[in-house]
């Protein structure tokens, strides 16, 4: 029998919650959407309520709800987990970024210090050979 959770209720996913739902869905060749398991989900829900002539409430709208919040309530907080993991692993990919455009610039700028030296050291070079060339 259906639990009035929610949660536990469908066809082949009695005993998973929202993190295996979404990984599940989340593997190659899975043809089952989220869309389509969650209608599953509430056709057999109510099929189970209907057959078992029984409505906790009396108000079919009522009884949904009561069963579908936890699960869209567990459904979000497996969501703003994953937000919170994926906003840490931007924050240290965009400190990693910021790090190479930092040791760039230094790069560039070392680069731009050893020419400076090279064209100093050119420009000595050829006075040098100016010089050494003049006749006495």
């Amino acid at each position: 029998m259906a639990e009035a959770s929610g949660v536990n209720v469908g066809s082949g996913c009695e005993e998973k919650g929202p993190e295996e739902l979404s990984q599940e869905s989340a593997r190659p060749g899975t043809t089952i959407s989220r869309v389509k398991l969650f209608d599953t989900m509430v056709d057999t829900f109510i099929q189970k309520l209907v057959a078992a002539g029984r409505r906790p409430s009396g108000i079919p709208e009522k009884d949904l709800c009561s069963a579908v919040v936890p699960y869209f309530l567990q459904q979000r907080d497996a969501l703003q987990r994953r937000v919170q993991k994926q906003e840490a692993e931007n924050r240290q990919l965009a400190d990693a970024v910021l790090a190479g455009r930092r040791q760039v610039e230094e790069l560039q700028l070392q680069g731009q210090a050893r020419q400076q030296a090279w064209q100093a050291l050119h420009r000595e070079q050829k006075e040098l050979v100016a010089v050494l060339r003049e006749p006495e």
